[in-house]
């Protein structure tokens, strides 16, 4: 597949690339800064400079054109919460239309554990603007026509992969925990290469069970 990772410099892109070259694919790595290229382009993917915060939904449908798949993993850091909607909402939300206008097929989602429009962030805490952003980007993702997975990884750690998780399956009660900026590099991977997951959120942590299986215990569950 031709993939298109928006966010192409964050710390789980940086653990991404790899994994995605070494199963065959073809990555387009999305970044901001020109003076992130030669660093993202030793990961094994392909820099393509673009700041889709600025670019428009034609210009976006331009640069996903050809793509099979978007790994939207971008965001604006938080601190400030206008920036934090223009990023994290609008220009997500610019970039699953362009997606769909593109004839991209399937778009997967980094988000975070508890995400949601009853995520309970009160207005006067700082991840206000996130939760809200988040939110509302995941929601338009989930109304669209493509083949959507939302990922809710809980709080990022500099941690060695373990290669292991525990999802959030329908009664399970699992709440969120932390896991390792690897690991959900591996959980994106392993997505990427499954066409049993489509329209699943998958919230999970650091666990005792190997990523494919829990990922095959969420693939049956019920949508």
């Amino acid at each position: 597949m031709r993939i298109a990772i928006i966010g192409g410099h964050g710390k789980v892109a940086l653990r991404l690339h790899p994994l995605l070259r070494e199963a065959g694919h073809e990555v387009d790595a999305i970044i901001r800064n020109p003076d992130h290229a030669e660093e993202v382009a030793g990961t094994g993917a392909l820099p393509v400079v673009a700041d889709v915060e600025q670019l428009d939904t034609d210009a976006l449908t331009d640069l996903l054109a050809g793509h099979d798949l978007v790994v939207w993993s971008a965001g604006a850091g938080g601190g400030d919460p206008e920036r934090t909607y223009s990023v994290d909402r609008d220009a997500a939300v610019r970039t699953v239309d362009a997606a769909v206008r593109a004839g991209v097929e399937r778009f997967v989602m980094v988000s975070y554990f508890g995400a949601g429009p009853d995520h309970g962030v009160p207005e006067d805490n700082a991840f206000f603007a996130y939760a809200e952003a988040k939110a509302a980007a995941d929601e338009h993702l989930r109304a669209s026509t493509l083949d959507w997975v939302v990922l809710g990884p809980s709080g990022l750690t500099l941690d060695a992969s373990t290669g292991r998780i525990e999802a959030n399956l329908p009664g399970s009660g699992v709440e969120g925990g932390q896991v390792s900026r690897d690991d959900v590099a591996r959980v994106i991977a392993a997505v990427v290469d499954r066409s049993d997951l489509r329209g699943r959120t998958i919230e999970f942590n650091n666990g005792p069970t190997p990523i494919d299986e829990a990922l095959d215990a969420v693939a049956a569950t019920q949508r």
